[in-house]
């Protein structure tokens, strides 16, 4: 049992029927204003647009764009509907990407400026400014909802015109550099549900599994429940109606619709979209084609025979490579609408049986999972009718120990979360194979040699993408490497201070969201202080917006990290050679275990 002692101090947060109703009522001040898609298709929400396209039996697309100028983003919003248009392509949505730091509160935002690679917003008229020209339905997810910025985020976003807004899984995952404060996170957050709750019109609370808990369970089960659980309290305790997004993660196709299907079965009001299976994203353009044509086939066949009314999301094939350009977005959406038109008929040759099969072990484990946490939060003394306290203790408890306490799968110390997956998650099936290939092409001597080094390395993320330190961590353990903990999401000065004290042989770093450059001279900065030496590697997606950009769009700076000093790693074997360097070093002195 979870005590709720452990987790939440009495008085610590003011109740969530308070923050409602404070949210609640600013909602005359903050309707839901115009945009140029609700008076396009005159409707009073997206969600009634959802609703007629799918009485139509049409598969909806969705877009990603967002360049770090906001007039940049909407002349591209513009040319790329109308071309499409031009072409019969229709995009239904947009989802409009953010800079992280929009997640501060504004006046703090206002004062550090842009610090990633999407747009950043300063005021209300921004917000408007984005959604007028383009008859597309504007999605607003990352880094609006689940932050300390999330009221006012919602009020911007609600003036203009946007009535899906979210990203409510990243408020359980994500960590803002410098913010530790999740009591003024939980209530800016339920204030904006509470905002949402009151409008006349439906708003779409979003959530994106992959960026939530699902990015942390290994079991699918899991995840489908912490859908349960997320519709429990946005639905039942706030009175909202929740919309849930997957697909990041999910690169097998039958776990992929077998998991739209266990979705279908909950019975969702809608679903926002399914993204595209990024982590396929590993080759080049052509490569990437035979990705895009994989996961889109299976999300068009879900649609039309049993339709949830996501959107589909075509990524283009340049995204594991840079920020997609105005051409390649309007070439994966041509792309996906000449493949709804083909791909349909495949539905006459497909049987669902295998895809049912999984689909009811997934629902049915999730089903499991949603009544063990809230039987047992209840027992522990959580109050489970208030919505605030239910948010705040599940971040609190974190993924990993709620599917370790409470996950449906037997328990089994060898499973990446003391449980046996019901249906493992594709992300750890993968992650595990590639880690078996690396460790498969090195020869027993080599690994032996490794071993005897007996060297101790921290493993962090300068973000909340993990599923790099996780692959490491498995790949480290195999050539005998102690692992220790350096955290996610981690501040340069905590990475470096952990460093110096466990006084490890080398620092493992992923970063992904465009701060590659600012963070490594911190870490750098803040070891030198220390007056530590330790060698760093440097991974992910390595680029950065330069201050004299003329385009808004990050660039690679591996070579500026390499001039630096960095240890640059593009993947697992770059490593080999840097960690042979430390073995060499005759000034290293090894701890003993």
């Amino acid at each position: 049992m979870i005590e709720k002692a452990s987790i939440i101090k009495n008085g610590e947060m003011q109740s969530g029927q308070a923050l409602l109703a404070e949210g609640a009522a600013l909602q005359k001040s903050w309707p839901i204003g115009s945009c140029a898609f609700l008076k396009e298709h005159q409707v009073a929400s997206e969600f009634e647009y959802k609703q007629q396209q799918s009485a139509l039996g049409n598969i909806m697309q969705h877009a990603h764009i967002g360049f770090r100028d906001p007039q940049k983003t909407i002349a591209a919003c513009a040319e790329i509907y109308e071309r499409c248009a031009a072409k019969n392509v229709r995009i239904d949505r947009y989802g409009l990407c953010l800079d992280w730091s929009m997640g501060y509160p504004l006046a703090l935002r206002q004062k550090i400026g842009a610090s990633g690679t999407g747009i950043m917003l300063q005021d209300v008229e921004q917000f408007c400014e984005l959604t007028q020209n383009s008859p597309v339905a504007p999605h607003f997810g990352d880094f609006m909802l689940g932050f300390p910025g999330s009221l006012e985020n919602t009020q911007g976003a609600l003036s203009a015109g946007a009535t899906a807004l979210g990203n409510l899984g990243q408020y359980f995952t994500f960590r803002l550099p410098g913010w530790d404060d999740d009591i003024a996170t939980t209530e800016a957050t339920v204030k904006a549900l509470g905002l949402i709750a009151a409008q006349p019109q439906t708003v779409l609370v979003h959530s994106n599994i992959d960026d939530g808990f699902g990015a942390q369970f290994s079991d699918l089960a899991c995840c489908l429940g912490a859908v349960m659980i997320e519709r429990y309290i946005v639905e039942e305790l706030i009175g909202g109606t929740m919309a849930h997004c997957y697909g990041h993660h999910f690169s097998d196709p039958l776990t992929r619709l077998a998991f739209q299907r266990a979705l279908q079965k909950t019975k969702p009001s809608s679903g926002t979209m399914i993204f595209g299976a990024t982590v396929t994203y590993k080759g080049d353009t052509a490569a990437n084609f035979a990705s895009l044509g994989s996961y889109l086939l299976a999300d068009i066949v879900g649609q039309k025979m049993m339709p949830t009314g996501h959107a589909i999301n075509p990524v283009p094939v340049t995204e594991n490579i840079r920020i997609p350009d105005v051409e390649e977005i309007i070439a994966a959406q041509t792309f996906a609408a000449n493949l709804v038109e083909q791909g349909s008929q495949y539905t006459q040759l497909i049987s669902l049986q295998n895809v049912e099969a999984i689909a009811q072990q997934i629902f049915a484990g999730a089903e499991q999972f949603k009544q063990r946490v809230l039987q047992g939060l209840q027992a522990g003394g959580f109050d489970i009718n208030d919505p605030a306290e239910m948010l705040l203790a599940l971040r609190r408890i974190g993924a990993r120990r709620l599917e370790q306490m409470y996950g449906p799968g037997l328990l089994d110390r060898k499973s990446p979360n003391g449980r046996k997956p019901i249906v493992t998650a594709t992300t750890y099936v993968e992650l595990e194979e590639q880690a078996e290939i690396f460790i498969s092409g090195l020869s027993a001597d080599y690994l032996q040699k490794i071993a005897a080094g007996k060297l101790r390395c921290m493993a962090a993320t300068s973000d909340v993408h993990e599923h790099a330190k996780v692959l490491l961590t498995l790949c480290y353990d195999a050539l005998g490497i102690e692992v220790l903990e350096g955290g996610i999401s981690t501040d340069a000065q905590t990475l470096a201070m952990a460093a110096a004290q466990q006084n490890v042989d080398f620092i493992a770093l992923s970063t992904y969201n465009g701060v590659a450059l600012n963070y490594y001279n911190s870490l750098r900065a803040q070891l030198q202080k220390l007056h530590k030496d330790i060698p760093i590697f440097i991974g992910g997606r390595l680029n950065q917006i330069s201050h004299n950009s003329i385009n808004s769009l990050p660039e690679d700076v591996s070579a500026q990290l390499t001039e630096l000093g960095a240890n640059v790693c593009k993947n697992m074997p770059d490593s080999l050679q840097y960690i042979e360097q430390i073995l060499q070093d005759p000034q290293r002195t090894i701890l003993s275990a």
